[in-house]
């Protein structure tokens, strides 16, 4: 458990080497890389962890932002500079720490990534739908359909746990979350090697953000992936791990 303000994160570090560390988004947990674990901890020192408020991580009781926690989990492990592989939401706490800690930052793998400032499409199906369902308090309904939008691929028990259990994450939260400092507009900045993963599957909207993330950051490949939605580190974590090494190795 890593100690953060007035809480606690639940983390694993396991292998030796290069750090890389692994960074959830808002429909899952750190679950999401229990199939990808297992092919980088021969290679890699690899640390994955639960948000705040998500999985074995403490509820939170104070205002925080996950750039900060990242942070907490960095220090705790005594990780001087890591290579950062974010999914969805998780991509966005990625690319901030390439931007305002990038002393601390190797190398980017993005999968299907998304940023906070984004200009997100208000009148979004997905966003106007889970909108008035939040509102609602109607997590059956929120749940169905994350399963609709996110993994149009299938589900097993594992992934609806988890999905369903990231939507009580949502209402436990609250408004103690805060943003993490402005990026979308600063990408242009970084100077890292960097990857982005997209499935040909991806919901329309995170398609475009990923696309535009990519686009502006230099020298960013992007890997398009058949058959894929936006699981991609369950669906394809051979893929993945190709991904990472190969972005590993471009670090000089």
């Amino acid at each position: 458990m890593v100690p953060v303000p007035d809480g606690e994160l639940w983390a694993e570090d396991t292998g030796k080497g290069t750090a890389v560390v692994l960074i959830h988004g808002d429909w899952t947990d750190s679950g999401i890389w229990a199939r990808l674990v297992p092919l980088l901890q021969d290679r890699y020192r690899v640390i994955r962890y639960d948000l705040r408020g998500f999985g074995r991580s403490s509820r939170p009781a104070r205002p925080f932002t996950r750039l900060e926690d990242l942070r907490a989990v960095l220090d705790h492990f005594g990780i001087r500079q890591a290579v950062a592989v974010g999914h969805s939401g998780g991509g966005g706490t990625a690319l901030g720490l390439a931007l305002h800690c990038p002393e601390r930052t190797r190398a980017l793998t993005l999968i299907a990534p998304g940023i906070h400032d984004y200009p997100w499409p208000e009148d979004d199906a997905y966003f106007q739908e889970c909108g008035s369902l939040i509102a609602a308090a109607d997590r059956d309904r929120i749940f169905s359909l994350g399963l609709r939008t996110w993994a149009p691929g299938g589900a097993d028990a594992a992934i609806a746990a988890m999905m369903r259990g990231a939507v009580s994450s949502w209402f436990q939260i609250g408004d103690t979350e805060k943003a993490d400092p402005p990026g979308f507009g600063l990408l242009e900045t970084v100077r890292i090697p960097a990857v982005m993963l997209l499935g040909d599957q991806e919901y329309p909207m995170v398609a475009d953000v990923s696309r535009a993330i990519a686009a502006q950051l230099s020298g960013c490949r992007t890997i398009l992936v058949p058959g894929a939605d936006h699981l991609l580190p369950l669906r394809e974590p051979e893929l993945v791990a190709n991904a990472v090494a190969e972005i590993t190795g471009q670090v000089r």
